[in-house]
Formats: C-alpha cells, structure tokens, sequence
C-alpha cells in the first residue's frame, strides 16, 4: 500500500484533483469528513469539547452546535488552539484506523489522504509522499468570491490565514499549479500519478 498526502491553499483545486484520482482507482480519505466525525457524540473528543468550552455547545439534538463553537474560537488564536489539539489527534487517528481497514482489504492500494491543514496538524508523516496544489492569489481570490458568493476583504482575509505556497512547496514531493485551466492540473496529476504508483501499478 502506498499513500499519498494531498493539500493545497483556498480554490487549489483539491476536490477536483481528488475525484480524478478516485476515478484512477485511488481510496480516498477525506480529513474534512473524519473531522466531522470528530464531533459525534460518544469519542473522547466530544467529551473534551463540552468539557473545554461548555455546555452550551452542545445543541438540542445533542450534537455540538458548530455554530456556538465557532463563535468561541473565531478571532481568538489560544482557544482555536485548544479546540485543534482536542480535533485534530482525533482525525488522526480515525484516518488511522480507516488506512488499517484498505491495508487489510487491499494490501496493493494506493490511498490519497486530503487534508487542508496537513502541515498545520502534523499529519505529514502519514504518507510517502507529500502533493501540493497550489494556485496565484488573484486567481484563488477570483474563483473563491465567483464560487463562496463572498466578498473579497473576506476572501483575503482566509487567504492571509493559511500557510503560504512557499510554504507548502517548501515540503512537497510533489507540486501542481492550478493556475489556468481543470485540463492542464489534471494533466499535471496524471503525470504524478503514473510516476507514484510505478511498479505497483504493473499487476
């Protein structure tokens, strides 16, 4: 089994490049999925959430109110922190568990795991090779306000948030600029795609 760390900044193209590389056969682990996972009742992460920020971010029907959440750590880098490092191990290790599972069932597989915060989290070592998309700001910011409806003060102000592509590039093993057009990224996965998977995509 081999996998693949995939992540990228706001409008990369990391949905689209992940789909493609479903269609060629890849498992997709999804970190934006297992983080709401995270949340459900019953995990030791939820336990710590109510017990770290309150009650009332519990909702009526029992599940945390992410909304109430939000408005806790928004703006506020020490609670935002708190509440990542009660999430993220959390992800990680249902990511973990899910990687066991295609191991068990496929022992050939080639897994991508996608996750925005990839660096942020730690999560890097997870995989044997590391893909970063990455895309010019005022194109990120074209397709982000075209895509969310949001405005551009807005736009910028998640842009200047996250990591940098020096940043992210810095510590790729692979990099695809999503610069002009679906076609061209595609054709840039593609590529990496057959070189990564060599002799295991042979038989």
């Amino acid at each position: 089994m081999k996998v693949i760390c995939l992540t990228g900044g706001l409008a990369s193209g990391k949905s689209t490049a992940v789909k493609h590389l479903a269609d060629k056969g890849a498992e997709i682990i999804d970190a934006d999925i297992l983080g709401h996972q995270a949340y459900n009742p019953g995990t030791a992460a939820f336990d710590d959430v109510i017990s770290t920020f309150g009650e009332d971010v519990r909702g009526d029907d029992g599940q945390i109110d992410r909304k109430v959440l939000g408005g806790k750590v928004f703006g506020k880098p020490e609670e935002l922190r708190k509440l990542t490092d009660i999430v993220w191990p959390e992800i990680r290790r249902l990511a973990e568990l899910e990687l066991a599972a295609i191991a068990d069932r496929d022992p050939e597989a080639i897994v991508v795991l996608e996750a925005a915060v990839l660096f942020e989290a730690g999560w890097e070592d997870i995989g044997e090779e590391i893909w970063v998309l990455t895309v010019d700001r005022e194109t990120a910011i074209a397709r982000s306000m075209a895509r969310d409806k949001a405005p551009r003060d807005a736009v910028e102000r998640r842009l200047d948030s996250q990591l940098s592509n020096e940043v992210r590039t810095s510590r790729a093993d692979v990099v695809v600029t999503n610069d002009s057009n679906v076609a061209a990224m595609l054709e840039q996965i593609d590529s990496a795609f057959a070189e990564s998977i060599g002799p295991l995509g042979t038989g």
